[in-house]
């Protein structure tokens, strides 16, 4: 009876062992699970929902314009934001007349952003990002705490790119920027 207990525990043993040495991985290295906190994100992503970052794409390829990430804010690394790439590395970013613009050559081109809908820009910026730099904002314009306050982001806290929307099971949704 004790050798049956033994082997019982043994085997669960195994199974709880295994399943750490897959879950832990996946989920320090691979993905991550995030809750969108505050109104900077609406309508796209509102307080509360859960999402899944990918975090191993950018080990393979950059940030591209439209991506929404996640990343630690630069002033204090223990904060965790969501926010949309609106600026590469290089550019120069303009906002002029609540509208967001590429400065290349002395030639402005603007920005179209599909996903905010009717929602407006905010004050005017202009800010050259230098080659490891991003220029995020939320897509609630004024209500967001982003580049135009604090910055360029650096490339160096960016943690992933928003993947899968799981929560509410209504607004589930995968994206592919």
């Amino acid at each position: 009876m004790f050798k049956n207990f033994l082997e019982n525990v043994w085997e669960i043993s195994k199974i709880i062992i295994i399943s750490l040495l897959i879950i832990v991985p996946i989920r320090y290295f691979i993905i991550q699970p995030f809750f969108v906190a505050g109104a900077s994100m609406e309508p796209n992503f509102d307080d509360g929902e859960y999402v899944i970052i990918d975090e191993i794409s950018y080990n393979f390829k950059k940030p591209i314009r439209g991506e929404v990430v996640v990343f630690k804010y630069p002033n204090d690394p223990s904060q965790y934001y969501i926010k949309r790439i609106i600026g590469l590395p290089g550019e120069n970013i303009k906002i002029n007349n609540k509208k967001v613009f590429l400065v290349k050559d002395g030639k402005e081109t603007e920005i179209m952003e599909d996903y905010l809908g009717d929602i407006i820009t905010a004050a005017d910026t202009n800010v050259q990002l230098g080659f490891d730099e991003y220029f995020v904002m939320g897509d609630n314009r004024t209500k967001s705490f982003d580049s135009r306050q604090w910055g360029p982001l650096s490339e160096k806290y960016i943690i992933g790119k928003v993947w899968i929307r799981i929560f509410p099971f209504n607004r589930f949704a995968i994206f592919d920027f």
